[in-house]
């Protein structure tokens, strides 16, 4: 099973970014999650969708801010950044659920990519 993060890289307070993952087929019905970690920080959510592109959920600290979208056709899932901080530094990785619908919780994600590193400067 394929996910395979990108996108990431070095950006000013207040750019935008959009990061991909580049997922299997056999995974094409399973909601999707981005999660992040900070250096000295654990794992945190970020934001989830469900397999047919709903369910869409996000953390507070995003809220507004970053959309996450799926491309079912292309077996892609995105994450447009806008408005970035210094706070959203970190390893950007990109999960698959046990099931159809995705949230919050680690323990919901049976699959985990590679990530990709965004840093965000003041």
């Amino acid at each position: 099973v394929q996910l395979q993060a990108s996108g990431g890289g070095l950006v000013q307070a207040g750019d935008s970014l959009r990061l991909s993952c580049a997922t299997s087929r056999i995974i094409s019905n399973n909601g999707l999650g981005w999660f992040r970690q900070a250096p000295g920080k654990e794992r945190e959510f970020v934001a989830a969708i469900g397999w047919n592109g709903g369910s869409i959920s996000y953390s507070d600290a995003v809220k507004g801010r970053f959309t996450i979208s799926r491309d079912r056709a292309k077996n892609t899932v995105y994450l447009q950044m806008n408005s970035l901080k210094p706070e959203d530094t970190g390893v950007y990785t990109c999960a698959a659920s046990r099931s159809a619908i995705a949230g919050s919780t680690r323990t919901m994600y049976s699959r985990w990519g590679q990530g990709t590193l965004v840093t965000v400067s003041s």
